[in-house]
């Protein structure tokens, strides 16, 4: 199968200077932005088809019906997760009014090359020839740095914007530690089994989290355009909010596109690429991408959660043996994002093949 990246072709383009593109009153698709869509993988019609598992976390088969999606899918959505609706609605209010400011406004925060956090294009767009239909904004902690530069004569919305964003935040690390525990607990495994998630001094886990804040403007023929890559996400988990219009789509056992229908108060959870390899593939990593539409302006919160970046990740322990050698070799978050700077989608593929070649050393 050629990588994804090849399968959508378009001609070159300079990308050393990449910024989103000003969606407002663009009635045509610019020549920088018009994808020639791979027909390899059809959109399946969700109702034909089996949809992305809906989970119940309060239901006493929680554990069971999550280790069968991660194997089946590498997705699923929740309910009874145990955050506030009303944040979600608070953290949207303020994701549009973020999106809704004069794109020369947004360009004060533009993120720099080597940096993770700021307004811009999504990271993977390097890999891909033509420009995607969407802007985004990364960040860490309280983002008064940012919110000052963004509504500079609005001290309450500096304000407002980020309490909204640490709230969702401290929730968001409280729900996916939970859910990082579940997916253990679902293969018969502890936070003791994990060498590096222990608590610190302060009583906090050291793993890295990031919240990205997506934007999807309307478009005028989405057919040839794309809203985010075909991609994997190299996280342990992903944990998404979407608005009320579809966008999102997964790649269900490389055989068709199925779109992740919003259920109102429902969290996507989609593995990433750390997750297969710390569960030695038993857990798979989902391929999924977001596609624009002509109507709504579509906006998704998606919050990452990862390792300590220089903490090596391989296949656990009690999840090898002689039958089932490791997979991959250990690596940290930092070298496989390095490995995915180079190999993108194929990385897990290069990850495996050089694991296969150690055990037979």
């Amino acid at each position: 199968m050629s990588s994804i990246a090849e399968s959508y072709k378009a001609i070159p383009m300079n990308l050393n200077h990449i910024i989103p593109l000003d969606f407002n009153g663009v009635h045509e698709i610019p020549e920088s932005h018009e994808w020639t869509i791979s027909t390899e993988h059809p959109i399946v019609d969700p109702v034909t088809c089996d949809s992305l598992p809906l989970i119940d976390l309060s239901d006493p088969n929680a554990l069971s019906l999550i280790r069968k999606a991660c194997e089946e899918w590498g997705a699923f959505q929740v309910i009874n997760h145990g955050i506030p609706l009303n944040l979600f609605e608070e953290v949207e209010l303020q994701t549009r009014r973020l999106f809704s400011l004069p794109t020369h406004q947004k360009l004060t925060i533009l993120r720099s090359p080597d940096s993770i956090t700021g307004y811009g294009m999504p990271h993977i767009q390097t890999f891909f020839p033509k420009l995607m239909w969407s802007e985004g904004f990364q960040l860490i902690g309280y983002p008064m740095e940012y919110a000052s530069q963004l509504w500079p004569q609005e001290p309450d919305q500096q304000t407002n914007f980020c309490d909204v964003m640490e709230k969702y935040q401290k929730e968001m690390k409280a729900f996916t530690e939970k859910l990082f525990e579940m997916l253990l607990g679902s293969l018969g495994l502890t936070l003791e089994d994990i060498h590096w998630f222990k608590p610190t001094t302060d009583g906090s886990n050291n793993h890295q989290n990031v919240l990205t804040l997506n934007s999807y403007p309307v478009c005028p023929d989405p057919n040839r355009t794309m809203g985010l890559a075909p991609h994997t996400d190299t996280s342990l988990i992903t944990v998404l909010h979407q608005s009320g219009s579809t966008g999102l789509q997964v790649l269900k056992d490389g055989s068709g596109w199925v779109p992740v229908v919003p259920v109102s108060g429902a969290l996507v959870v989609n593995l990433g690429d750390l997750m297969e390899v710390l569960t030695n593939g038993l857990f798979k990593s989902i391929m999924h991408r977001a596609v624009a539409n002509m109507t709504n302006h579509r906006v998704s919160v998606a919050f990452f959660f990862g390792p300590p970046r220089d903490v090596e990740i391989a296949p656990l322990v009690k999840l090898t043996d002689e039958d089932h050698p490791a997979l991959y070799c250990p690596l940290t978050w930092k070298e496989f994002l390095q490995t995915k700077a180079k190999h993108f989608d194929k990385a897990l593929e290069v990850l495996r093949n050089k694991g296969a070649k150690d055990n037979l050393d």
